[in-house]
């Protein structure tokens, strides 16, 4: 299924605050996600509703958001990636909160944004052993990494399998729509750029 985002602002709108940027970038992983789980049911792995659901979202939000703040390092200075990255984290938890009625059974109002957080500084320690290269993307062990963590969500009778689809499908297909988002949306005011479309991811 495609997914439309766009990566630019509207020209002559000017700076755009961190929480702003974070907010794109929040929805699209929101999208990224939901996309995510809908191509790996069609390859017949089991993400039912409540809590593999729930967790597989967690986990895959908690990825795009370690990596985000790899491509931040690389665009802003100090100041704004830290803005950046933590507006991210609090707009992701946000998303997951408001969606916890379809992602937890029998939700407890702030649950939802609490696991976020906590899950999200947690992987913060374990994905800063891993390189992010420029040209090749998050590398062998950070995508491994991830893939180890959805290892632990899925039934035992795909995990023959699970580490394979995250590390050759699913981590690309999110990396590459992160990197071409970014790539906009941190571009400076008025940069000179070929007219903007709409794109879809898997393009």
């Amino acid at each position: 299924m495609a997914i439309r985002i766009r990566s630019h602002f509207h020209r002559g709108a000017g700076e755009r605050s961190m929480a702003e940027l974070a907010s794109v970038i929040a929805m699209l992983g929101w999208k990224l996600s939901q996309d995510a789980i809908r191509r790996m049911r069609t390859a017949q792995f089991e993400i039912d509703i409540g809590t593999q659901y729930f967790d597989f979202v967690c986990e895959y939000l908690a990825f795009l958001l370690h990596a985000a703040d790899r491509l931040a390092y690389r665009a802003l200075d100090a100041d704004k990636r830290l803005a950046f990255t933590t507006a991210l984290a609090l707009k992701l938890a946000e998303v997951v909160e408001e969606n916890r009625d379809m992602l937890v059974a029998e939700p407890e109002p702030g649950f939802a944004r609490r696991h976020f957080i906590a899950l999200a500084n947690q992987r913060g320690g374990e994905y800063a052993d891993f390189a992010y290269d420029e040209k090749d993307g998050p590398d062998f062990g950070f995508r491994r990494f991830f893939g180890s963590r959805l290892l632990q969500i899925v039934p035992e009778k795909d995990h023959a399998w699970v580490i394979d689809q995250i590390m050759e499908i699913e981590a690309p297909e999110a990396i590459k729509a992160l990197e071409s988002t970014l790539a906009g949306l941190f571009a400076p005011p008025g940069e000179a750029r070929r007219p903007r479309r709409e794109r879809n991811v898997g393009e």
